[in-house]
């Protein structure tokens, strides 16, 4: 375990169940019809690099990047459109996948801004679901596992871009973030 970790909390073994179990839904639900994943950048793509391996239809990908978060471990509640995606995504089945959704503002506006450019569906899937700390009544249809208000990082999730190597993920000593 690393030093600045107070505990692991999903294994590198978990994540791989969790990663497969999403999958085999997703492969359920649109029963081999084509998807456009789009990744949120940064910290989705370990996990959407994953998924997409067990995925059983035509996959294209996309990225986006969007901020709430800055420096701090709390989400600002404003979202910071740094890169869109660069497909026209009208009639396509769309899959927006992200690390973690804490307040849901975040996701809700990416499904929004989804569905008034014509998706045939917008589908949210997410690794790690914080329900304790959501503000916006968004659906997410995957998600990997709840997990409690700690701030985590490993696997993709950073705190000021450090940690992301992680295999596994992991709550952050407070010490670490606080001064």
């Amino acid at each position: 375990m690393h030093r600045d970790l107070e505990q692991i909390l999903v294994t590198e073994r978990k994540l791989s169940q969790l990663v497969k179990r999403i999958a085999n839904e997703i492969n359920k639900d649109l029963n081999g019809e084509p998807l456009l994943v789009v990744i949120i950048l940064k910290g989705s793509t370990p996990f959407a690099m994953d998924l997409i391996k067990h995925l059983d239809m035509p996959v294209e990908m996309d990225f986006m990047q969007v901020s709430s978060y800055g420096k701090s471990t709390s989400s600002s509640g404003f979202i910071n459109l740094k890169k869109d995606i660069e497909q026209d995504i009208t009639g396509k089945n769309v899959l927006i996948v992200e690390d973690i959704i804490d307040s849901g503002n975040t996701l809700y506006k990416i499904k929004t801004l989804f569905q008034d450019r014509n998706a045939k569906s917008v589908r949210i899937c997410t690794l790690l679901d914080k329900p304790s700390r959501r503000v916006v009544d968004v659906k997410v249809d995957y998600v990997g596992t709840e997990i409690p208000d700690e701030f985590v990082v490993g696997y993709g999730l950073d705190y000021n871009e450090q940690y992301r190597n992680l295999p596994y993920v992991g709550v952050l000593k407070k010490s670490v973030y606080t001064n």
